[in-house]
C-alpha cells in the first residue's frame, strides 16, 4: 500500500468556540491530503484526463486537537471498485501517536471532459498500491 504523510501544526484559525479544531477544518484536511497524494503520484497528463469528486465522507472523531498540536496526517487507498476509490485519511497527534480522526471517503472518478463516471484504470490503481 502506497501512503502519503505530512505533519502540520494547529493554528488559531483552525479552532471553534470550544478551542478545539473545528469539525469543518478536519474535512478540509481530509480533502487536502487526498488532493496532495493524487498530485504527488500522478503526472499532469493523467490529471488533465480525469477528476475526482466525493460521493461520501464517513468521519469518526476520536479525540480533540488543540492549538499548537502537531498533527500527522496519513492517507492511502483502501480499495478500488469500478469508478469508486475508498480512501482512508488518519489524523494523529504527532507527539503521542494518538489517533484523533479517521475518515473513510468514497471518491468517484470522472472523465475530465464529459464529467461522466469512469472506471479507475489499472495503471492508476497500480500507482497507489
Amino acid at each position: 500500500m502506497q501512503t502519503y504523510s505530512e505533519v502540520f501544526e494547529v493554528h488559531q484559525t483552525d479552532l471553534d468556540e470550544l478551542q478545539h479544531v473545528n469539525n469543518i477544518k478536519y474535512v478540509e484536511w481530509v480533502q487536502e491530503m487526498s488532493k496532495k497524494h493524487w498530485l504527488k503520484v500522478v503526472d499532469e497528463a493523467i490529471r488533465n484526463e480525469m477528476v475526482w469528486v466525493v460521493k461520501n465522507h464517513n468521519i469518526t472523531y476520536l479525540k480533540s486537537a488543540l492549538l499548537g498540536d502537531a498533527i500527522k496526517a496519513t492517507t492511502y487507498i483502501q480499495e478500488t471498485k469500478g469508478p469508486l476509490s475508498i480512501r482512508v485519511v488518519e489524523l494523529a497527534n504527532n507527539k503521542t501517536g494518538e489517533l484523533l480522526v479517521k475518515a473513510i471517503t468514497e471518491w468517484c472518478l470522472l472523465d475530465a471532459k464529459t464529467f461522466r463516471p469512469k472506471r479507475v484504470p489499472e495503471v492508476i490503481q497500480k500507482l497507489f498500491t
